[in-house]
């Protein structure tokens, strides 16, 4: 459907259900008049919170969800993501006819050249692409593993078409409304539409997902406890994914994983101990993880191994940001509130007018119910959530991608606690955060950081003795420059006693001239 057709499609259904929608909502009795003062509300809205004294209007149920994007905007992502995952089950999947047309023509060649099988019927469907199992041909390259099974995820080039159509469309919207309203203009509503719609798209973008996959997967490249799948490069294109298959099983089945005798309690740590490394200590991490996104390996080499999936959606921390976590949570786990409040202030969490001994009350009365409580029931993840938000009192805040790891790290402790309910995610995380803050302050934080130095010192040092004669020459032309300035002082002053002394001569020679003519008369 050609965009500009759609658009006044879209426009035609939103001012038919949205005007049937606000009939409905108003009531019985009064609709004219509740109608009329929810416009003129929403006319004289000029920013958020003259937004959310509209909205009460429509119900409780709004003016929540609208207070709730106002102080955490980064959710309206979260939320657009889980709506995708909640109706994938119900698109379309491509007949095998189609998915065999598709993926020659994603990879250039005939399958049979690839493969020496290959099941055309999805063993997972998603809202824009479904993933097939296949065995590679012996000719076919193979990962270094040797492993022939390999996963592919075939994305679905019309659904992909008209999502971009869609973000096409309405970025077009949250244009014309800024260009109509002043309000809209100072809530950046076009900026907010850019990033919202770049972030959907980048959920489908195979290789960004690859490349999140292959660096993950060095970070933790020898580690027992994670199992990161090996990259087909080749198998990569555009519209597929190929990833060695792993047989493993939802990390929720639980009687699943109970039968292939995976130990649930060892699990459970090496989740928590993998999702706080991660975050905390490699600053990569899955921006949206939850229970669906994480699987257990039960191949005989491989069992009991932590599989995470779903490398679309990450997010970074800068080095800063990872610093301020680590300390920030080590002096928390000490109750050490006042180092705790001068990393805020030092991070720029709050304005510099805040006083530390306020913002340390309030770290103190949030957190110290956490330590009251028995060690088993303590959670590291609600006391993380103080840690970052204790500064919102202050009219202070911190980023979104702070925010996305705490929230991953809560996800995986809850999930942690759902495989085995007597594992102490507090010492876990504790030890693990101690064990980063160590690093980082000891000789190897200090040899990594001059590490990170050595490229920009062997730019420079051939250039030492440049900076150093360059160095002297302005010392000396400074010192010249302060004798010129002397010598032109003391020829300035020299110049005035001259002149002063001319002119008293001058005086005094017409004084005695004068008096010489009234004595000779």
């Amino acid at each position: 459907m050609p965009p500009l057709f759609r658009r006044f499609i879209l426009l035609f259904h939103l001012l038919r259900y949205g005007a049937r929608l606000l009939w409905l909502a108003a009531p019985r009795d009064h609709k004219l008049h509740w109608i009329a003062t929810l416009v003129t509300r929403m006319h004289e809205a000029g920013s958020p919170a003259g937004l959310q004294s509209a909205l009460p209007q429509l119900g409780p149920l709004a003016a929540a969800f609208a207070q709730s994007l106002s102080e955490h905007p980064e959710l309206a992502a979260g939320t657009l993501h889980d709506a995708i995952d909640a109706v994938a089950h119900l698109e379309d999947l491509l007949p095998p006819q189609a998915v065999e047309h598709a993926l020659a023509a994603a990879f250039g060649r005939p399958l049979a050249t690839i493969f020496e099988s290959i099941d055309l019927v999805p063993t997972q469907n998603g809202f824009a692409e479904q993933i097939h199992t296949a065995r590679l041909a012996v000719s076919a390259t193979t990962p270094a593993s040797s492993h022939r099974d390999v996963s592919i995820k075939l994305v679905r080039t019309g659904q992909l078409r008209q999502l971009g159509d869609d973000a096409a469309l309405l970025r077009w919207a949250a244009r014309w409304v800024e260009r109509m309203s002043g309000a809209a203009r100072r809530l950046q509503v076009r900026s907010l539409a850019d990033a919202f719609c770049d972030d959907l798209l980048r959920r489908f973008d195979l290789r960004a997902e690859a490349a999140n996959l292959s660096q993950t997967g060095h970070h933790f490249a020898g580690d027992e406890r994670l199992l990161i799948p090996d990259v087909i490069w080749d198998l990569c294109t555009d519209h597929t994914l190929a990833l060695r298959h792993v047989t493993s099983l939802p990390a929720t089945d639980l009687a699943g994983l109970a039968e292939h005798r995976v130990n649930l309690a060892r699990l459970a740590t090496h989740l928590v101990e993998v999702v706080a490394q991660q975050a905390f200590e490699h600053g990569f991490f899955h921006a949206a993880l939850d229970a669906r996104r994480v699987r257990v390996s039960i191949e005989p080499d491989t069992l009991g191994r932590l599989v995470l999936t779903d490398f679309a959606r990450m997010s970074s921390l800068s080095s800063d940001e990872r610093a301020f976590f680590v300390h920030g949570a080590t002096a928390l786990f000490e109750q050490d509130y006042g180092r705790l409040a001068d990393l805020h202030r030092e991070a720029g969490h709050v304005p510099h007018t805040t006083r530390t001994e306020m913002l340390e009350a309030e770290l103190r009365v949030r957190s110290e119910a956490h330590f009251a409580a028995h060690p088993h029931d303590r959670s590291a993840g609600e006391l993380f959530h103080h840690l970052l938000h204790a500064v919102q009192p202050f009219d202070g805040g911190v980023s979104p991608r702070l925010a996305a790891a705490q929230r991953a790290f809560e996800e995986a402790e809850a999930l942690a606690r759902a495989l085995h309910p007597g594992v102490n995610t507090w010492h876990i995380a504790r030890t693990i955060l101690a064990d980063i803050a160590r690093r980082d302050l000891g000789h190897r934080g200090w040899l990594r950081r001059l590490s990170h130095e050595l490229p920009h010192l062997a730019q420079m040092m051939p250039r030492i003795p440049q900076l150093a004669a360059r160095y002297l020459q302005q010392q000396h032309d400074q010192h010249a420059s302060r004798e010129q300035r002397q010598l032109l002082a003391d020829v300035g002053r020299e110049y005035r006693r001259t002149r002063v002394l001319l002119w008293a001569c001058a005086i005094c020679g017409g004084v005695l001239g004068a008096w010489a003519m009234l004595v000779v008369r």
